[in-house]
């Protein structure tokens, strides 16, 4: 995982997980989890960008 990766997983986790899986339910789990709490979405984007 590379030092960009890392840095947009912890600050924009929905654009990470759009930039590797593209529009889909990911995304759709990654930006509600994000709006529920910053905690949840960079803890979902680290798992699906592993």
């Amino acid at each position: 995982m590379s030092l960009v990766t890392i840095l947009l997983n912890i600050f924009l986790p929905p654009l990470a997980v759009f930039l590797k899986h593209g529009v889909g339910t990911t995304l759709v789990v990654s930006i509600i989890l994000t709006l529920i709490g910053w905690i949840p979405g960079v803890i979902h984007a680290f798992i699906v960008n592993d």
